[in-house]
């Protein structure tokens, strides 16, 4: 998940058969409650877990190093890898960051899997890792979608249950056909097995031309509490 600077999403994701078009174009074709029409406009926020310090440190030297061979460093204007479920426009961002922090403390930490590498393909290809959905996750997913359904003020169809697809990216926005050949050759050297654990929640702003931490909320506080 990216936005652009003036505040928009940028497009992560498309597929060949169905092409996903680029989230900076689209528009929801119904908004999610009847008065959500009348709304002011918000801004757009994702809803991400973010990784460990250890996976932390993997990825962004992965990234590091595509800059250095590569020129490609669009990717770093999100400094914290994560994955994403959800991007939204809400009223009240305060009432998002209560809803979250329940659904956060309510559930305990989970591990989930990468494997391998991904393309998005398009005019700018997207090359990510992709986080495997397994029970755990796709039930967080549910959770976080049923908890924000009625702050949304509009959504991205992405988020959906049935087109969503965890990953983490590597590079975006600033690769070219002509490039995506030799990243991936590059990028084939080394495996993606990781395993990395889920504990937390955090929403993401943008900042300037950064995109940042507007608050991270730790899983499995209620649930220890309940266990204690």
């Amino acid at each position: 998940m990216t936005l652009n600077p003036h505040g928009k999403l940028r497009a992560e994701h498309a597929h060949p058969a169905p092409v996903y078009p680029a989230l900076l174009r689209h528009k929801p074709a119904n908004p999610p409650y009847p008065d959500a029409e009348n709304e002011p406009a918000s801004p757009m926020l994702a809803i991400t877990s973010l990784l460990s310090p250890p996976h932390t440190l993997r990825i962004n030297n992965i990234i590091k190093s595509l800059e250095e061979k590569f020129g490609l460093d669009d990717v770093q204007a999100t400094l914290d890898p994560h994955l994403t479920y959800q991007l939204a426009g809400v009223k009240k961002l305060q009432s998002l960051k209560e809803v979250l922090a329940d659904v956060a403390a309510r559930t305990a930490p989970f591990p989930a899997f990468t494997t391998g590498l991904g393309v998005f393909p398009g005019e700018r290809p997207v090359i990510y890792i992709p986080v495997l959905r397994s029970d755990a996750l796709n039930a967080l997913h549910q959770r976080i979608l049923q908890a924000t359904a009625p702050l949304c003020l509009r959504t991205d169809k992405f988020s959906g249950p049935d087109c969503w697809l965890p990953h983490i990216s590597l590079a975006l926005h600033d690769t070219s056909a002509d490039l995506l050949g030799p990243v991936l050759a590059y990028l084939n050297q080394e495996t993606y097995n990781l395993k990395i654990i889920i504990d937390n929640l955090a929403i993401l702003r943008q900042e300037g031309e950064l995109f940042v931490k507007e608050e991270v909320f730790k899983m499995g506080e209620k649930v220890l509490g309940l266990a204690g």
